[in-house]
């Protein structure tokens, strides 16, 4: 593995299911992404782009091939050892916000890095909070917040422990076009500005056009890797 590759995946296949309702879902992949880069995974539904983002992002554990994430082979890692890896190295944003509905906003961000054991959690919360424009909604609870808030909540929580990787499951998926146009905009600047790689899964083709790359993917293979210009023109 080079070492400007932050994400390496080599014959990866991986299955979901018991006996007979078991389904072959990735067949094969390989997959390099270098440091800093966005790439957009797009595909029909089901064709496993969404288990191939949980797959890399070390949600998933695959059946067998090897997935190696800024030098660190994932498949040497116990259960404990990948959640911490993933604590530290992977930001993780969903379509569902799935934020804990009786904390508040600074709470919510806190967690992972209490949970990481950092003594600055509050003062980093506060600060991810800030950049996503939501400093003074920060006492609020979920139930206060409109879905854009959510998200931006949900986004300042996987960036507040400095993730070398941020990968987003169809991120504007439960937003209003022009509230998920804002939520795009903020995750491109804060990954531009930090140097993040950016993996997401999305329908929408203009947004996938807008990384590094495009990668369709069908039936668990990937039918087309493309490179993009769109913005690296910003």
């Amino acid at each position: 593995m080079r070492m400007n590759e932050a994400i390496d995946l080599a014959d990866v296949h991986l299955s979901l299911g018991t006996g007979a309702a078991r389904v072959h879902i990735l067949k094969g992949v390989t997959l390099k992404i270098r440091q800093g880069e966005a790439v957009g995974l797009v595909g029909p539904s089901g064709s496993g782009k969404s288990t191939l983002l949980m797959t890399l992002g070390g949600l998933e554990r695959p059946d067998s091939g090897s997935i190696r994430i800024a030098g660190q082979d994932l498949g040497v890692l116990d259960e404990d050892g990948l959640a911490k890896f993933r604590g530290r190295h992977i930001g993780v944003v969903f379509q569902s916000f799935h934020l804990i509905p009786t904390m508040t906003a600074l709470e919510n961000v806190a967690v992972p890095l209490e949970l990481a054991g950092r003594r600055d959690a509050f003062v980093r919360a506060e600060a991810e909070l800030e950049a996503v424009g939501l400093g003074a909604r920060q006492a609020h609870y979920p139930a206060q917040l409109s879905g854009g808030e959510q998200q931006r909540v949900a986004l300042a929580r996987a960036l507040a422990p400095e993730p070398a990787i941020l990968i987003a499951d169809e991120p504007t998926g439960n937003l209003d076009e022009g509230t998920g146009a804002g939520i795009v905009e903020l995750m491109f600047r804060l990954k531009r500005e930090r140097g993040a790689t950016l993996v997401l899964v999305t329908h929408d083709l203009g947004l996938a056009a807008r990384c590094d790359r495009m990668i369709r993917i069908r039936s668990g293979h990937i039918e087309a890797d493309e490179a993009t210009k769109v913005e690296a023109a910003e």
